[in-house]
């Protein structure tokens, strides 16, 4: 295998994955120019967690109650553990099979900005815990948290252990669950704790990984549909894989109302309990489903069971310092950070 590569044919006759690998890395003429959108989308979006002003919430956590901070701590080890797999797992499973520069550019970024998010919750525990090793010591030793990344891993091991057009497809949409569901037991907690006025710094840095995190959704979904479209390869695999694609789907829906219910074990918080939680969660696993031409088997209501949340994922201002408050116009690094119903335009999700 060699970093420097020759290809006989031109990149705009090659397939997304299992081609010639990439040789010059060109972005003047795109094959598929809907991917390369979403990694210009992710690239606007750069932000570092040290622009966001946490020191109140080391007060707001010292006044929670046990049960509160079972939820928040919690939460912060299991948000961890997802973004370390996620952090590495995309280069390690699809770099080596990209056979274009979009693809491989779009796959780089996202690794990249899923570190973004690993930093950041080390810059809240610093920020929130007199001692960090309470939260990183025996994260693995939460059941839950450990059967949730045991179910992430499998997926990625099996396309790294043999690629083929088989384990790619279920493996992009074990990708798709983890970013589309998997977080938004966590999310809805921490914005439920911002409603509150309680740990709003956390909430802050967690909206900017939402957007974040729909725009790694848009393209595992985008290219879900591309290979589809595509390769009628795929188009028997979704077929024979159907059923093994639905349970997947089913299975991380019911690990986060699982997750839920470890979270309000002792007790719910003002405006979220378990059993909302796992309602919204049905309600977004079933949306999430439907994307990808799966069939859910919840039913489930029209509209959104936490209507409150979507002003977190989509909409507003996020001031990351105090001395924001005043300064509507804010921008982040050099990079305008608001989050607005039209800041995902144009991406299926």
């Amino acid at each position: 295998m060699s970093v420097l590569k020759k290809n006989k044919e031109s990149h705009l006759k090659k397939t997304m994955f299992f081609d010639e690998g990439v040789d010059i890395q060109r972005f003047d003429v795109l094959k598929y120019p809907a991917l390369d959108k979403i990694t210009e989308k992710q690239l606007g979006f750069f932000w570092r967690p040290e622009e966001v002003d946490v020191s109140k919430d080391k007060k707001d956590f010292d006044n929670l109650t046990p049960h509160e901070k079972h939820i928040f701590t919690s939460n912060l080890k299991r948000q961890i553990l997802l973004d370390s797999v996620q952090g590495r797992a995309p280069n390690l499973a699809f770099l080596p099979i990209a056979s274009l520069p979009e693809v491989e550019n779009w796959v780089e970024t996202w690794s990249f900005f899923e570190t973004i998010h690993s930093r950041s919750y080390t810059h809240i525990i610093r920020n929130v815990y007199p001692n960090p090793s309470e939260v990183f010591d025996g994260m693995l030793d939460v059941k839950e948290i450990l059967e949730c990344g045991n179910d992430i891993g499998k997926y990625y091991d099996a396309l790294i252990n043999k690629p083929c057009k088989e384990n790619l497809w279920m493996c992009m949409l074990s990708a798709n669950a983890l970013e589309g569901i998997r977080f938004y037991v966590s999310f809805a907690c921490s914005w439920a704790f911002a409603e509150l006025k309680k740990m709003e710094g956390n909430a802050k840095i967690i909206k900017f990984i939402a957007r974040d995190e729909n725009t790694h959704l848009a393209g595992t979904t985008t290219i879900l549909r591309t290979l589809l479209k595509e390769d009628k390869d795929y188009t028997a695999i979704s077929a024979k894989k159907e059923k093994e694609a639905t349970d997947l789907f089913v299975k991380v829906i019911e690990q986060e109302k699982e997750w839920a219910k470890y979270l309000f074990r002792d007790g719910s918080m003002i405006g979220l309990n378990e059993q909302i939680l796992c309602q919204y969660i049905e309600w977004i696993g079933s949306k999430r489903m439907r994307a990808v031409g799966l069939t859910s088997p919840y039913s489930v209501p029209k509209v959104n069971p936490l209507p409150w949340t979507e002003k977190w994922i989509g909409g507003g201002n996020v001031q990351v310092a105090p001395q924001e408050t005043e300064i509507t116009s804010y921008v982040t690094g050099g990079v305008k950070q608001d989050v607005d119903k039209n800041t995902l335009s144009g991406l299926s999700l």
